[in-house]
């Protein structure tokens, strides 16, 4: 079975944020079992495991798997699976996935791909217990995410969100005690994108995120209302990096990258 890597949200190797991709035949789905120990093995933030729908609204069953657990949603490895069927030749100009978040659709344009996912807004609320002292950062304020179960910590610039050091066994205690996905850290930019961000759900077995394109689904109307623009353009300021074109639409959002393949072969078990 043919399996690879591929990095999203990057016009280079070695940046963005890679994925397992794994296109399966058509038919029944392995045991869940199985494609855990495979993105086990693998040991990327998601490993996307794909195949031909037998009907419905959507070409393709789409599902994600993080080294631990099997997630509701994600934007880098949907991303990553469009790059891969659409190098394949069995995808062009638009593909619909069917997902545990129900429908999502994928396009392509001059080397672009833009995702169409649900938006999360955000809601003020109270920090978490432990979470500002886990992070190591003031913030300027914390809301809730809603679906996307995350918390969303917004700090005063970018040197305050690059210099985060958080201590990820507490953030990793709070986040399951409060069963909060991950925490989504944001300022504003001042190196020529809109804003940055940072993510890390180390209760997912993700310590810290190099793009999470999820994340941006909350990030996105919240730097449109903020700033007062739909269309902008997001910095994840991880280790590798990556850039993230959002554009808010009523109550959907659109995320746009580029993804490159870094490896491929063959999975023999």
């Amino acid at each position: 079975m043919r399996i690879r890597v591929v990095d999203a949200f990057a016009d280079r190797p070695f940046t963005g944020n890679p994925a397992g991709v794994c296109v399966l035949p058509a038919g029944a789905w392995p045991e869940a079992a199985w494609m855990q120990s495979v993105a086990a093995e693998l040991q990327h933030a998601e490993t996307a495991f794909v195949k031909p729908s037998p009907g419905g609204d959507a070409e393709w069953e789409l599902r994600w798997f993080t080294p631990t657990i099997e997630v509701d949603l994600c934007g880098h490895a949907t991303l990553a699976t469009t790059h891969a069927l659409l190098s394949d030749g069995l995808v062009s100009g638009k593909v619909g996935f069917s997902t545990r978040s129900g429908v999502l659709t994928a396009s392509v344009d001059d080397g672009w791909i833009t995702l169409d996912f649900p938006v999360n807004r955000t809601v003020e609320a109270e920090a978490p217990a432990g979470l500002i002292a886990a992070l190591g950062a003031e913030p300027v304020s914390v809301h809730s995410t809603g679906a996307l179960t995350d918390v969303f910590v917004v700090l005063p610039d970018e040197s305050a969100l690059r210099a985060l050091a958080p201590d990820l066994g507490q953030v990793k205690a709070i986040n399951q005690r409060e069963r909060n996905r991950g925490t989504i850290v944001t300022a504003p930019a001042n190196s020529g994108f809109d804003f940055v961000s940072r993510f890390f759900a180390p209760a997912a077995g993700i310590p810290e995120d190099p793009v999470c394109g999820s994340a941006h689904t909350a990030l996105a109307p919240y730097w449109a209302e903020r700033l007062g623009r739909n269309e902008l353009v997001g910095f994840q300021a991880s280790a590798r990096g990556g850039v993230v074109r959002v554009a808010t639409v009523g109550d959907r959002v659109h995320l746009s990258g580029q993804a490159i393949t870094t490896l491929d072969g063959d999975l023999l078990v």
